[in-house]
C-alpha cells in the first residue's frame, strides 16, 4: 500500500542529486541528501515507539533538518504539526496537551520547562536547534540512510494546524495527505512551476504559506530553495538575481519597495512573485509594477483549506481581489442567516468546497459541524463578493462586521477610501462600542514616512464618497498597526485598545 504525500513529493526524488535547498553559507543539500535526513529522522521517531497516527508537536526554528523532520512525519505516517515559534511555553502546554502529542521536538532553550510537561502528559522530548544541532540530529547520525515508508490512505491525516485563536481557544485544523497533495499539484500547475524554477524561501515553515504552499510546491515541481531561516533585506537583494520566483507576505513586498537597489534590471529574470496570508494594498501593486514591471499575483488561502483562489498567470490579475477558483475547487457567496446563495454582486459570507478542506477540528466536533456543512461546504468566516468576471474580493471577517443602528458595515469599503487619501500609507477599520448605536467606526490611520495627512480633508473625502451611515466616528493617527507574524492586521487588538472610547458617548 503506497504513502501517497511521500512518494509524490519526496520518494520521487529518491536519488537525485540535484539541488534542493541553497544555503545562505553556500552551502548545497541535494534531493538526495534531504531525504537521507529524513530517513534518519524517520529512524529516530520510530525508535522513540511512534506508531503511524501518532502526533508530533514542534516547535523550532526554521532551518534544513526542521523541513527533514516534516518529510520524516510523513514518512512515518505521523502526524505533523508545527507551532508558531512565538509562542510561550504557557502557550505551548495547551497545543501539546489537546493535540496529544507523543513526542515534542523544541529548542533545547525550552527543554527544561517542555520536559515537565511532557512527563505529566506522557510524551518525550528532543532538542532542535536553528544550527541543526540537538538530539534528534545527534541521535539521527547514527541511523541508516533508508527508512521503510509507511503505508498511509489519501484520507489519512497528515497534519494539524492551529488557527491563531483570536476570539477563543485555538482550533487543531486536521489536514489530510489528499488535502496537501491536491492543493500543492494544483498550485504547481497553476503557477507553471517546473524543476527549472528556483524560489526565493523567506517564509518561516510553521505556517501553510512557507510549508504547505511554498515547500509543497517545489517538491510537487522539482524545483530548488534559496532557504532562508527569515527575511532579511540584504539578503533577498543579494540572492534575487539566483531566483526565479518568490513567495511572500505584503510586508515583504513594501520592504523591497523602499530599498532604491530594489529595480526593474534586479528582477528583470524573475518570473513570477506570489503575495498572500494578508491583503496586499492596491497602492503595493502599483507601485511593484511601476518599479519592476512585474505585477504581483495574489491568492487567497487559510489554515483550514490551503489555497482556494488565485489570480491567474496568464490573464489579468486585478488589484484588490484574489482571483479565481482554483480547479477542483467551488466558492460561493452565501447569506450568513438563512445559507442561501447570494446573487452575483453582492456582499456574503464566502464558502468553499474542494479536495483542499480540511476533515474538520481535531476533538471539537461541535465547532466542526458549525463551519463544516454536511455537504462539505466549508464557512470561512471570510465576507466578499463575486464580481461579473468570477474573481473573489474579501470585504473582511465576519467577526470584523460592524453593526452601528443596524446597519451592516464592511470595513474593507471605509479602508479603500481611507488609503487612497494623501499622505496614508495604510489604514484600519473597526467598530467599537457605542452607547446609543451599539457600535460606531473607528479609523486609525498610518501616515507615509515623513508626512502629516490632513484628516479634517480626510473626513471631508469619506462623507464625499460613503453613507452617512459608514462615516468614521473619529479618525486616529497611529505609528503602525498591530500584526502577527504573517503581517495580518490584528483587529482583536485594536478593538480592545479602543473599547472605551465611545462608550459612553
Amino acid at each position: 500500500m503506497p504513502n501517497p504525500l511521500y512518494d509524490s513529493l519526496f520518494g520521487v526524488h529518491a536519488g537525485k542529486t540535484t539541488p534542493f535547498l541553497m544555503l545562505i553559507d553556500g552551502g548545497v543539500i541535494t534531493h538526495s541528501d534531504f531525504l537521507v535526513m529524513a530517513a534518519q529522522i524517520a529512524h529516530v521517531l520510530k525508535s522513540n515507539g511512534l506508531k503511524p497516527g501518532d502526533r508530533v508537536a514542534v516547535q523550532v526554528a526554521k532551518s534544513p533538518e526542521a523541513l527533514a523532520l516534516y518529510a520524516a512525519c510523513v514518512q512515518s505516517g505521523l502526524v505533523f504539526i508545527p507551532l508558531n515559534t512565538a509562542y510561550t511555553v504557557d502557550e505551548l502546554s495547551y497545543f501539546i496537551e489537546n493535540s496529544g502529542a507523543s513526542l515534542i521536538v523544541c529548542d533545547s532553550r525550552n527543554e527544561g520547562e517542555l520536559t515537565e510537561l511532557a512527563q505529566n502528559l506522557g510524551a518525550k522530548v528532543d532538542t532542535l536547534d536553528a544550527n541543526g544541532s540537538g538530539s534528534l540530529m545527534e541521535a539521527a547520525s547514527a541511523m541508516p540512510e533508508s527508512f521503510s515508508t509507511e503505508p498511509r490512505n489519501a484520507d489519512d491525516l497528515a497534519a494539524f494546524l492551529y488557527t491563531s485563536g483570536t476570539t477563543g481557544r485555538s482550533k487543531g485544523a486536521m489536514l489530510t495527505q489528499n488535502n496537501l497533495l491536491s492543493n500543492s499539484t494544483t498550485l504547481a500547475k497553476e503557477w507553471h512551476f517546473t524543476d527549472a524554477d528556483v524560489l526565493l524561501h523567506a517564509l518561516p515553515i510553521f505556517h501553510t504559506h512557507g510549508l504547505f504552499v511554498a515547500t509543497n510546491v517545489m517538491l510537487a515541481s522539482g524545483g530548488s530553495m534559496i532557504f532562508m531561516s527569515k527575511f532579511d533585506l540584504d539578503a533577498i537583494i543579494e540572492r534575487l538575481p539566483e531566483a526565479t520566483s518568490m513567495m511572500g507576505v505584503p510586508t515583504f513586498y513594501t520592504r523591497l519597495l523602499g530599498d532604491a537597489r530594489f529595480s526593474r534590471e534586479l528582477t528583470a529574470h524573475m518570473r513570477l512573485f506570489v503575495s498572500g496570508s494578508a491583503p496586499l494594498l492596491a497602492e503595493t501593486h502599483i507601485q511593484f509594477e511601476e518599479r519592476t514591471g512585474h505585477r504581483i499575483l495574489e491568492r487567497y488561502g487559510m489554515t483550514e483549506t490551503n489555497m482556494n483562489t488565485s489570480n491567474p498567470y496568464e490573464g489579468e490579475r486585478k488589484a484588490g481581489t484574489v482571483g479565481v477558483a482554483l480547479p477542483g475547487v467551488e466558492v460561493k457567496i452565501t447569506d450568513a442567516e438563512t445559507g442561501e446563495m447570494l446573487e452575483q454582486g453582492e456582499v456574503g459570507q464566502i464558502e468553499v468546497r474542494g479536495p483542499n478542506v480540511f476533515k474538520g477540528y481535531w476533538q471539537m466536533p461541535e465547532k466542526t459541524a458549525a463551519e463544516l456543512r454536511e455537504n462539505g461546504f466549508f464557512i470561512t468566516g471570510d465576507l466578499g463578493l463575486i464580481d461579473e468576471d468570477g474573481y473573489v474580493q474579501i470585504v473582511g471577517r465576519d467577526k470584523d462586521l460592524i453593526i452601528s443602528g443596524g446597519y451592516n458595515i464592511y470595513p474593507k469599503e471605509i479602508e479603500l477610501v481611507l488609503d487612497a487619501q494623501p499622505g496614508v500609507l495604510e489604514s484600519a477599520v473597526i467598530g467599537v462600542p457605542h452607547a446609543d448605536f451599539g457600535e460606531t467606526v473607528l479609523g486609525l490611520i498610518v501616515p507615509k514616512k515623513g508626512e502629516v495627512p490632513d484628516l479634517s480633508q480626510i473626513k471631508e473625502a469619506t462623507s464625499a464618497s460613503l453613507a452617512r451611515f459608514k462615516h468614521p466616528r473619529d479618525l486616529l493617527l497611529v505609528d503602525e498597526l498591530p500584526r502577527n507574524t504573517m503581517g495580518k492586521v490584528q483587529k482583536n487588538l485594536l478593538r480592545e485598545k479602543h473599547k472605551n472610547l465611545f462608550a459612553l458617548a
